[in-house]
């Protein structure tokens, strides 16, 4: 083994090892914790679910979800995790359990993102203490923990790994450097939207700030090993983007600006932590709208970054670095702040965007870099300076242990064991919630789905199709009359009714219904406050 691949191998197990207590007791739950209190959560669990089983079934139909039946394409009523349904293929094929195919996409996520901190660090110190304290600081920021119903939004990998290959185009300028650099960025894309279009700020502002100081704003070669970088990148985003530009065009969907206002930092975002060495500050905050204090370390070292860089002569550190955080900053503010306004109307990807404060993480990431620089400094001043960064090491992870926020789930209930028997159709799971504000309840619906995969009238997403919203009202009562003749033409073979979520007079309302239509159903299963019908008739 060389000495390149010994050292990713240990990095690679000591970012495991490290993702395994930050994460506990996940490891040995893999199957069975989950944030199945949180909709958005439970929509995350299905979705990495679908991705892993359908790339490898049926990989050309996997943006078809088996949600909002008979939609197609509905993967793409909110964020695909195609990224992170690659990462969980082995999990959810070694174990077929979504919690399992889920949480090891997590863990592996956690690892990815150390290991290109670690190796981005180094690059730009050549300090390998140094840079194993920025890995942690930023694998593990209170910001992805504050996040962990939101897959798409703990892969935050793609972002110190585009920068490190960044940086390493600029050593020595090629198109095959520059392709390098745009698959990174595109799988930083797959992995979360937010974040490619995060990593083409960042790298554009980059790009920027070495054409001015190396006077490179003449150079074809730079410009066009770029350009093969841009190239490579959209050529392989496109096929997954296709289905959002094709929804864009139909239905018009885009964010308004009006909307980023609620989702906007204030100062005390930046203060905001659950970790256990933090938590004592939430009580001295105003309300915050995002988690983006990255510690005391990274805040710190990250400071004073700026200085020591300065001294050190690492002028385009401070430039990119010191500039990102800056600008970050600004945009986290909304339209408040103006500059997000002018981005919003200047950069079209704006119109997908609805979260200001999550330029936070940006922030973050920053911080840790310089932070960086600035242990790296101090480090060469002490004769024993591994001891010194194992130290901050071993603190900074101690500060960012954060209290467990996932729940345990107790097995699906055994109705789904009999639907997944049976042959395939599509099927209505009621009560159907009809009031907007209860459309994410939808969510566990699809969870439940993991277990027979069979499409869903029901869904839950960003999305929400109009014929959804306009026939939830004759679809609530269900069955009724008019319902059944809702669902003839769309095929619906099953109906599920879970009598515990009624109130006892909807109960009541509802098995008077089922009596009333019988000849249209036949009873496949009942127990449990559950009952199982497959639906054998319509009425005239």
């Amino acid at each position: 083994m060389t000495a390149k691949l010994r050292e990713l191998a240990i990095v690679g197990i000591v970012a495991a090892v490290l993702a395994v207590v930050m994460t506990w007791p996940m490891v040995p739950n893999l199957g069975r914790l989950g944030r199945v209190d949180n909709n958005d959560g439970q929509l995350s669990i299905w979705n990495v679910s679908w991705v892993a089983r359908t790339l490898i079934v049926d990989p050309l139909h996997v943006f078809d979800a088996n949600i909002f039946h008979p939609h197609k394409r509905t993967l793409a009523y909110s964020e695909s995790n195609i990224g992170a349904g690659i990462l969980a293929i082995p999990g959810y094929w070694a174990t077929r359990n979504a919690f399992a195919a889920h949480n090891s996409a997590v863990l592996i996520g956690f690892v990815l993102t150390a290991i290109g901190m670690f190796y981005l660090v180094h690059l730009l110190t050549c300090d390998r203490g140094a840079a194993a304290v920025s890995a942690i600081c930023f694998a593990f920021t209170p910001f992805l923990f504050a996040h962990s119903a939101h897959i798409q939004l703990l892969m935050t990998a793609g972002l110190p790994f585009s920068m490190f290959l960044f940086h390493r185009f600029t050593e020595n300028i090629t198109p095959g450097r520059g392709a390098a650099l745009g698959a990174a960025m595109a799988a930083t894309a797959l992995f979360c939207g937010y974040y490619g279009i995060f990593a083409i700020l960042m790298v554009g502002y980059a790009s920027i700030v070495i054409a001015i100081s190396r006077r490179l704003w003449t150079n074809v070669r730079y410009w066009l090993s770029l350009a093969t970088g841009a190239l490579v990148a959209t050529a392989l985003v496109t096929p997954a983007f296709l289905p959002y530009t094709a929804l864009q065009r139909v239905q018009g969907f885009r964010r308004e600006l009006d909307q980023a206002r609620q989702y906007s930092s204030n100062w005390s975002d930046y203060f905001a932590s659950s970790a256990h060495a933090h938590a004592w500050m939430l009580a001295y905050l105003p309300p915050w709208v995002e988690v983006v204090f990255p510690g005391f370390i990274a805040m710190g070292f990250g400071i004073a970054g700026l200085w020591v860089a300065r001294k050190r002569h690492r002028g385009e550190v401070i430039a990119i670095y010191g500039g990102l955080a800056l600008l970050a900053f600004w945009a986290s503010f909304g339209p408040a702040g103006y500059l997000y306004t002018a981005l919003y109307r200047t950069v079209p990807l704006f119109a997908w965007l609805r979260a200001p404060a999550r330029f936070g993480l940006i922030v973050v990431f920053a911080l840790c870099v310089l932070a960086g620089a600035t242990i790296a400094d101090f480090a060469h001043r002490f004769k024993r300076r591994t001891l010194m960064t194992t130290v901050l090491a071993i603190v900074a992870a101690a500060e960012l242990l954060t209290p467990s926020n996932l729940k345990e789930m107790n097995g699906f209930e055994p109705v789904y064991r009999t639907l997944a028997t049976l042959p395939a159709g599509p099927v209505i799971e009621s009560p159907f919630y009809y009031i907007e504000s209860m459309f994410p309840l939808h969510a566990k619906y699809m969870m439940n789905s993991t277990t027979h995969w069979m499409p869903l009238v029901n869904g839950y997403s960003d999305y929400i199709p109009p014929d959804f919203v306009q026939n939830v009202t004759t679809l609530a009562p269900f069955p009724t009359p008019e319902g059944l003749k809702l669902l003839q033409p769309l095929g619906v073979r099953y109906a599920l009714f879970h009598m515990y979520g009624y109130v006892e007079s909807n109960r009541r309302d509802v098995e008077e219904r089922l009596k009333s239509l019988q000849q249209y159903f036949r009873l496949l299963y009942d127990g449990e406050g559950t009952r199982l019908y497959e639906i054998t008739g319509f009425p005239p």
